[in-house]
Protein backbone atom coordinates (compact mmCIF):
# COMPACT_ATOMS: atom_id res chain seq x y z
CA UNK A 1 0.00 0.00 0.00
CA UNK A 2 1.68 3.21 -1.06
CA UNK A 3 2.32 5.72 1.97
CA UNK A 4 1.86 9.04 2.22
CA UNK A 5 2.51 9.83 5.70
CA UNK A 6 4.57 12.76 6.69
CA UNK A 7 6.66 12.50 9.62
CA UNK A 8 7.87 15.79 11.30
CA UNK A 9 11.89 15.73 10.66
CA UNK A 10 14.24 15.44 13.90
CA UNK A 11 15.85 18.77 13.39
CA UNK A 12 12.86 20.54 13.47
CA UNK A 13 12.09 18.45 16.58
CA UNK A 14 15.40 19.27 18.18
CA UNK A 15 14.77 22.60 17.63
CA UNK A 16 11.53 23.07 19.45
CA UNK A 17 13.07 21.32 22.63
CA UNK A 18 15.74 23.87 22.50
CA UNK A 19 13.34 26.93 22.21
CA UNK A 20 11.44 25.44 25.20
CA UNK A 21 14.26 25.54 27.67
CA UNK A 22 15.87 28.53 26.34
CA UNK A 23 13.18 31.18 26.00
CA UNK A 24 9.96 32.25 28.35
CA UNK A 25 7.00 30.80 26.51
CA UNK A 26 5.04 33.53 25.03
CA UNK A 27 1.38 34.80 25.23
CA UNK A 28 -1.09 32.76 23.94
CA UNK A 29 -0.56 33.00 19.75
CA UNK A 30 -3.57 34.45 17.77
CA UNK A 31 -4.57 31.48 15.54
CA UNK A 32 -6.71 33.67 12.87
CA UNK A 33 -3.96 34.43 10.24
CA UNK A 34 -3.11 30.84 9.60
CA UNK A 35 -7.03 29.64 9.26
CA UNK A 36 -7.43 27.97 5.39
CA UNK A 37 -10.87 27.30 4.14
CA UNK A 38 -11.98 23.80 4.03
CA UNK A 39 -14.65 22.00 3.07
CA UNK A 40 -17.59 21.22 4.79
CA UNK A 41 -17.64 17.72 6.89
CA UNK A 42 -19.41 16.42 9.64
CA UNK A 43 -19.36 17.21 13.12
CA UNK A 44 -16.62 15.54 15.18
CA UNK A 45 -19.16 15.08 18.30
CA UNK A 46 -23.03 15.70 17.79
CA UNK A 47 -25.08 15.46 21.13
CA UNK A 48 -26.11 18.46 22.37
CA UNK A 49 -23.16 20.64 21.45
CA UNK A 50 -23.70 23.74 19.14
CA UNK A 51 -21.02 25.11 17.14
CA UNK A 52 -19.12 28.14 18.18
CA UNK A 53 -16.30 30.44 16.71
CA UNK A 54 -12.62 31.22 18.69
CA UNK A 55 -14.28 34.81 18.05
CA UNK A 56 -17.25 34.46 20.11
CA UNK A 57 -16.10 32.51 22.74
CA UNK A 58 -13.47 35.57 23.05
CA UNK A 59 -15.97 38.53 22.67
CA UNK A 60 -18.96 37.33 23.98
CA UNK A 61 -18.48 34.93 26.97
CA UNK A 62 -17.04 35.61 30.36
CA UNK A 63 -14.66 34.14 32.22
CA UNK A 64 -15.52 32.36 35.69
CA UNK A 65 -13.01 33.22 38.52
CA UNK A 66 -12.84 30.72 41.72
CA UNK A 67 -14.04 32.52 44.97
CA UNK A 68 -10.62 34.22 45.93
CA UNK A 69 -11.71 36.06 42.78
CA UNK A 70 -8.86 34.10 40.98
CA UNK A 71 -9.33 33.95 37.01
CA UNK A 72 -9.82 30.79 35.88
CA UNK A 73 -8.20 29.27 32.60
CA UNK A 74 -10.72 30.38 29.95
CA UNK A 75 -11.62 27.89 26.96
CA UNK A 76 -9.60 30.11 24.35
CA UNK A 77 -6.66 30.67 26.10
CA UNK A 78 -6.88 26.43 26.30
CA UNK A 79 -7.21 26.34 22.56
CA UNK A 80 -4.55 28.83 21.66
CA UNK A 81 -1.76 26.85 23.93
CA UNK A 82 -2.43 23.77 22.37
CA UNK A 83 -2.66 25.17 19.35
CA UNK A 84 0.17 26.68 19.19
CA UNK A 85 2.35 23.74 21.02
CA UNK A 86 0.93 21.67 17.64
CA UNK A 87 2.18 24.19 15.67
CA UNK A 88 5.58 24.42 17.38
CA UNK A 89 6.00 20.93 17.64
CA UNK A 90 4.76 20.40 13.95
CA UNK A 91 6.96 22.41 12.25
CA UNK A 92 6.48 23.02 8.92
CA UNK A 93 3.09 21.49 8.80
CA UNK A 94 -0.51 22.97 7.57
CA UNK A 95 -2.35 23.24 10.38
CA UNK A 96 -6.52 23.42 9.86
CA UNK A 97 -9.37 25.51 10.88
CA UNK A 98 -10.28 25.20 14.67
CA UNK A 99 -13.70 23.46 14.47
CA UNK A 100 -15.05 24.04 18.33
CA UNK A 101 -18.96 22.53 20.16
CA UNK A 102 -19.94 23.75 23.11
CA UNK A 103 -23.04 23.12 25.35
CA UNK A 104 -24.45 23.35 28.85
CA UNK A 105 -24.78 27.32 29.10
CA UNK A 106 -24.66 29.38 31.70
CA UNK A 107 -26.70 32.09 31.75
CA UNK A 108 -26.66 35.49 34.24
CA UNK A 109 -26.74 39.05 34.12
CA UNK A 110 -24.76 42.14 34.96
CA UNK A 111 -24.94 43.64 38.99
CA UNK A 112 -27.23 46.52 37.66
CA UNK A 113 -29.86 44.39 36.09
CA UNK A 114 -30.18 42.43 39.16
CA UNK A 115 -34.14 43.66 39.85
CA UNK A 116 -35.14 43.74 35.66
CA UNK A 117 -37.66 41.03 34.30
CA UNK A 118 -35.47 38.51 32.02
CA UNK A 119 -38.14 39.92 29.49
CA UNK A 120 -36.58 43.32 29.90
CA UNK A 121 -32.65 42.66 30.03
CA UNK A 122 -30.64 44.26 27.10
CA UNK A 123 -28.58 42.59 25.04
CA UNK A 124 -25.09 44.15 26.91
CA UNK A 125 -26.61 43.26 30.40
CA UNK A 126 -26.61 40.02 29.45
CA UNK A 127 -23.73 37.51 30.57
CA UNK A 128 -22.81 33.91 29.28
CA UNK A 129 -20.01 31.56 29.39
CA UNK A 130 -20.24 27.52 27.97
CA UNK A 131 -20.01 24.95 30.85
CA UNK A 132 -18.45 22.39 28.37
CA UNK A 133 -16.35 22.75 25.59
CA UNK A 134 -14.40 20.47 23.07
CA UNK A 135 -12.41 21.64 20.14
CA UNK A 136 -9.85 19.95 17.33
CA UNK A 137 -8.25 21.41 14.06
CA UNK A 138 -6.38 18.53 11.64
CA UNK A 139 -2.95 19.03 10.83
CA UNK A 140 -3.93 18.69 7.13
CA UNK A 141 -0.42 17.92 5.66
CA UNK A 142 -0.32 14.49 7.53
CA UNK A 143 -2.65 11.99 6.09
CA UNK A 144 -3.14 8.65 4.34
CA UNK A 145 -4.86 6.65 2.83
CA UNK A 146 -6.04 3.52 5.07
CA UNK A 147 -8.53 1.31 5.15
CA UNK A 148 -9.91 2.64 2.00
CA UNK A 149 -10.38 5.86 3.88
CA UNK A 150 -8.35 9.16 4.09
CA UNK A 151 -7.43 9.73 7.66
CA UNK A 152 -5.39 13.02 8.77
CA UNK A 153 -3.78 13.83 12.06
CA UNK A 154 -6.36 15.38 14.48
CA UNK A 155 -5.37 17.11 18.09
CA UNK A 156 -7.71 18.80 20.20
CA UNK A 157 -9.27 19.11 23.76
CA UNK A 158 -11.96 19.09 25.98
CA UNK A 159 -13.21 21.00 29.19
CA UNK A 160 -15.75 21.36 31.56
CA UNK A 161 -16.29 23.87 34.37
CA UNK A 162 -18.52 21.18 36.17
CA UNK A 163 -15.31 19.26 37.47
CA UNK A 164 -13.81 23.02 39.24
CA UNK A 165 -14.83 23.64 42.43
CA UNK A 166 -15.33 27.60 41.66
CA UNK A 167 -16.50 28.57 45.31
CA UNK A 168 -13.22 27.80 46.79
CA UNK A 169 -9.54 29.42 46.15
CA UNK A 170 -7.73 28.65 43.09
CA UNK A 171 -6.77 25.14 42.27
CA UNK A 172 -5.15 23.41 39.51
CA UNK A 173 -7.97 23.10 36.95
CA UNK A 174 -8.58 20.23 35.02
CA UNK A 175 -8.55 19.52 31.37
CA UNK A 176 -8.08 16.87 28.14
CA UNK A 177 -5.88 16.71 25.03
CA UNK A 178 -5.63 14.15 22.67
CA UNK A 179 -3.40 13.81 19.05
CA UNK A 180 -4.93 11.19 16.66
CA UNK A 181 -6.19 10.16 13.49
CA UNK A 182 -9.47 11.21 12.19
CA UNK A 183 -11.33 9.85 9.38
CA UNK A 184 -12.25 12.47 6.42
CA UNK A 185 -15.77 11.07 5.25
CA UNK A 186 -17.28 11.36 8.38
CA UNK A 187 -15.62 13.24 11.08
CA UNK A 188 -14.48 10.03 13.79
CA UNK A 189 -11.43 10.24 15.86
CA UNK A 190 -9.74 7.05 16.62
CA UNK A 191 -8.12 7.36 19.65
CA UNK A 192 -5.32 5.16 21.91
CA UNK A 193 -4.24 5.06 24.58
CA UNK A 194 -0.80 7.21 23.89
CA UNK A 195 -2.89 9.39 22.46
CA UNK A 196 -5.12 10.71 24.82
CA UNK A 197 -3.96 12.69 27.97
CA UNK A 198 -7.23 12.10 29.93
CA UNK A 199 -6.29 13.98 33.35
CA UNK A 200 -4.56 16.87 32.64
CA UNK A 201 -3.82 19.50 35.60
CA UNK A 202 -2.91 22.98 34.73
CA UNK A 203 -2.69 26.19 37.15
CA UNK A 204 -1.58 28.35 34.12
CA UNK A 205 -1.30 29.11 30.01
CA UNK A 206 1.92 27.20 30.83
CA UNK A 207 1.16 23.98 32.11
CA UNK A 208 -1.17 23.34 29.08
CA UNK A 209 1.15 23.86 26.73
CA UNK A 210 4.27 21.88 28.45
CA UNK A 211 1.89 19.01 29.04
CA UNK A 212 0.85 19.37 25.30
CA UNK A 213 4.34 19.49 24.08
CA UNK A 214 5.00 15.98 26.08
CA UNK A 215 2.11 14.58 24.55
CA UNK A 216 2.64 15.45 20.79
CA UNK A 217 6.28 14.47 21.09
CA UNK A 218 5.55 10.75 23.22
CA UNK A 219 3.05 10.00 20.22
CA UNK A 220 3.88 7.62 17.61
CA UNK A 221 1.96 8.27 14.07
CA UNK A 222 3.47 4.95 12.60
CA UNK A 223 2.69 2.78 15.07
CA UNK A 224 -0.98 4.20 15.63
CA UNK A 225 -1.29 3.56 11.78
CA UNK A 226 -0.47 0.36 11.36
CA UNK A 227 -2.32 -0.66 14.70
CA UNK A 228 -5.29 1.02 13.14
CA UNK A 229 -4.43 -0.42 9.62
CA UNK A 230 -4.42 -3.92 10.75
CA UNK A 231 -8.16 -3.65 12.24
CA UNK A 232 -8.93 -4.33 8.58
CA UNK A 233 -8.05 -7.64 8.30
CA UNK A 234 -9.86 -9.32 10.46
CA UNK A 235 -13.72 -9.65 9.91
CA UNK A 236 -16.86 -10.60 11.96
CA UNK A 237 -19.66 -12.78 10.15
CA UNK A 238 -23.22 -11.72 11.08
CA UNK A 239 -23.88 -14.34 13.78
CA UNK A 240 -20.49 -12.97 15.55
CA UNK A 241 -21.65 -9.50 15.46
CA UNK A 242 -25.08 -10.00 16.74
CA UNK A 243 -23.44 -12.31 19.62
CA UNK A 244 -21.18 -9.10 20.65
CA UNK A 245 -24.02 -6.96 20.77
CA UNK A 246 -26.10 -8.89 22.65
CA UNK A 247 -23.00 -9.37 25.14
CA UNK A 248 -22.58 -5.43 25.38
CA UNK A 249 -26.32 -4.99 26.25
CA UNK A 250 -25.58 -8.38 29.13
CA UNK A 251 -22.64 -6.23 30.44
CA UNK A 252 -24.59 -3.43 31.05
CA UNK A 253 -26.88 -5.03 33.89
CA UNK A 254 -24.15 -7.41 34.96
CA UNK A 255 -23.57 -7.55 38.74
CA UNK A 256 -20.56 -4.99 39.50
CA UNK A 257 -18.64 -7.55 40.98
CA UNK A 258 -18.75 -9.66 37.60
CA UNK A 259 -18.11 -6.32 35.61
CA UNK A 260 -14.70 -6.11 37.00
CA UNK A 261 -13.43 -9.54 36.10
CA UNK A 262 -14.11 -8.56 32.36
CA UNK A 263 -12.60 -5.54 29.89
CA UNK A 264 -14.31 -2.09 31.06
CA UNK A 265 -16.75 -0.91 28.69
CA UNK A 266 -17.94 2.91 28.80
CA UNK A 267 -20.45 2.41 25.73
CA UNK A 268 -24.08 2.66 27.37
CA UNK A 269 -27.13 0.56 25.93
CA UNK A 270 -28.35 3.82 23.28
CA UNK A 271 -24.64 3.47 21.79
CA UNK A 272 -24.89 0.36 21.60
CA UNK A 273 -28.16 0.70 19.49
CA UNK A 274 -26.82 3.12 17.40
CA UNK A 275 -23.94 0.97 16.71
CA UNK A 276 -26.13 -1.72 15.71
CA UNK A 277 -28.42 0.04 13.43
CA UNK A 278 -25.43 1.37 11.76
CA UNK A 279 -24.60 -2.65 11.02
CA UNK A 280 -27.59 -2.35 9.00
CA UNK A 281 -27.96 0.98 7.40
CA UNK A 282 -24.64 3.40 7.37
CA UNK A 283 -23.70 3.83 3.82
CA UNK A 284 -19.48 3.82 5.06
CA UNK A 285 -18.99 0.88 7.54
CA UNK A 286 -22.30 -1.19 7.41
CA UNK A 287 -21.96 -4.89 6.80
CA UNK A 288 -23.30 -3.55 3.20
CA UNK A 289 -25.05 -7.09 2.24
CA UNK A 290 -21.77 -8.98 2.62
CA UNK A 291 -21.87 -11.12 5.38
CA UNK A 292 -19.81 -9.36 7.40
CA UNK A 293 -17.94 -6.60 8.72
CA UNK A 294 -13.82 -5.97 9.59
CA UNK A 295 -13.06 -5.09 12.78
CA UNK A 296 -12.07 -1.33 11.05
CA UNK A 297 -15.56 -1.12 10.40
CA UNK A 298 -16.84 -2.13 13.90
CA UNK A 299 -14.50 0.69 15.46
CA UNK A 300 -16.15 3.24 13.47
CA UNK A 301 -19.61 2.37 14.02
CA UNK A 302 -18.99 2.41 17.69
CA UNK A 303 -16.71 5.80 17.55
CA UNK A 304 -19.80 6.83 15.33
CA UNK A 305 -22.48 5.88 18.30
CA UNK A 306 -19.56 7.48 20.66
CA UNK A 307 -20.24 10.81 19.26
CA UNK A 308 -23.64 11.20 21.00
CA UNK A 309 -21.85 11.42 24.25
CA UNK A 310 -22.02 14.73 26.72
CA UNK A 311 -18.45 16.68 25.69
CA UNK A 312 -16.97 15.40 29.25
CA UNK A 313 -17.16 11.53 28.31
CA UNK A 314 -16.86 11.67 24.57
CA UNK A 315 -13.31 11.32 24.61
CA UNK A 316 -13.28 8.30 27.12
CA UNK A 317 -15.70 6.28 25.17
CA UNK A 318 -14.28 6.85 21.94
CA UNK A 319 -10.74 5.55 23.41
CA UNK A 320 -12.98 2.54 24.69
CA UNK A 321 -14.28 2.38 21.01
CA UNK A 322 -11.21 1.82 19.63
CA UNK A 323 -10.05 -0.51 22.56
CA UNK A 324 -13.38 -2.69 21.72
CA UNK A 325 -12.23 -2.82 18.54
CA UNK A 326 -8.64 -3.84 19.23
CA UNK A 327 -9.95 -6.54 21.84
CA UNK A 328 -12.49 -8.23 19.80
CA UNK A 329 -9.71 -8.76 16.68
CA UNK A 330 -7.06 -10.06 19.41
CA UNK A 331 -9.99 -12.84 20.82
CA UNK A 332 -10.91 -13.98 17.12
CA UNK A 333 -7.39 -14.59 16.15
CA UNK A 334 -6.43 -16.12 19.58
CA UNK A 335 -3.41 -13.70 20.20
CA UNK A 336 -5.50 -12.56 23.30
CA UNK A 337 -8.33 -14.15 24.99
CA UNK A 338 -9.32 -11.03 27.23
CA UNK A 339 -12.82 -10.24 24.98
CA UNK A 340 -13.00 -13.66 24.19
CA UNK A 341 -16.37 -13.35 26.75
CA UNK A 342 -17.88 -11.02 24.53
CA UNK A 343 -18.00 -13.70 21.81
CA UNK A 344 -18.92 -16.32 23.37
Amino acid sequence: METNLSIIPQTGMAAMRRNILDQEIEDAVIVEPNVIVEEEHPHFIESNTNEITLEELKNKCVVPVFGDNSLTISHQNFIEKVYQAANDCFLGEQLGNIECRVSHPVIGRLPTALHKKASELREDEKTLFYQRMAFCFEIKSISKTLNGEEVHLCIGGVRSYHEENLYSRKSPEKFKIFIGYRVKVCSNLMLTCDGLKEKLEAMSDLDIYQSAIKLFTSFEPEVNLRLLENLGRTRLTIQQYCQLIGRLRLYQVLPLSEQKELPTILLVDSQINAATKGFVSNENFGERGLGSISCWQLMQLLNEAAKSSYIDKWLERNQNATDIAIGIQKALTGEDNSFSWFLS
